[in-house]
C-alpha cells in the first residue's frame, strides 16, 4: 500500500522563506502550547482540518541547522506528525501564504520540495524516527 501525505502540497508564497517550494502544514509552537497542540492548531489554520484528539502520532524528529535563511547560525528541532484519518478534505485555508494544495505519493514527490521536508518524508518512509539536516 502506498502512503500519501496531503500536504507536500502547500506551495509557499509571499512568506520570504522557500517561496515556490512545496512544504507541509507547519508552524512554530506558541507560548503555553505543546508541540502536539501546535500540530493540531496548524492543521486547522493552514488546511482547515480540525483533527480529532488522539489522531496524531509523532513519526519523525529532525535536528536542523538553519544556515541558509534569515536565521543563519541557529538550530531548530522539527517534529513531524502523521494522521491516518481526517473529518473532511483539506483545503487551502491561507491563500495569502500558499499557492496550491496537492496530494502526492511519497515515492513521486515533486522536484521542488523543501530539502528538509523531503529528507523527513524519506526517513518516515524508511521508518527512521530521527535525522540531522544542514550540518
Amino acid at each position: 500500500m502506498t502512503k500519501f501525505y496531503c500536504c507536500v502540497g502547500l506551495i509557499r508564497a509571499n512568506t520570504g522563506y522557500n517561496d515556490g517550494m512545496y512544504s507541509l502544514p507547519a508552524g512554530h509552537v506558541e507560548a503555553d502550547e505543546s508541540a502536539l497542540q501546535a500540530a493540531y492548531r496548524e492543521a486547522q489554520e493552514e488546511v482547515a482540518v480540525k483533527l480529532p484528539e488522539g489522531s496524531l502520532a509523532l513519526v519523525h524528529t529532525m535536528y536542523r541547522a538553519t544556515k541558509s535563511d534569515a536565521n543563519s547560525g541557529t538550530e531548530r528541532v522539527d517534529m513531524f506528525f502523521e494522521t491516518r484519518s481526517w473529518p473532511h478534505e483539506p483545503t487551502n485555508n491561507e491563500p495569502q501564504k500558499c499557492d496550491e494544495l496537492l496530494w502526492c505519493k511519497l515515492d513521486a514527490l515533486p522536484d521542488n520540495v523543501i530539502g528538509e521536508v523531503r529528507q523527513a518524508l524519506e526517513c518516515i518512509t524508511a521508518g527512521r524516527p530521527y535525522s540531522d539536516y544542514g550540518f
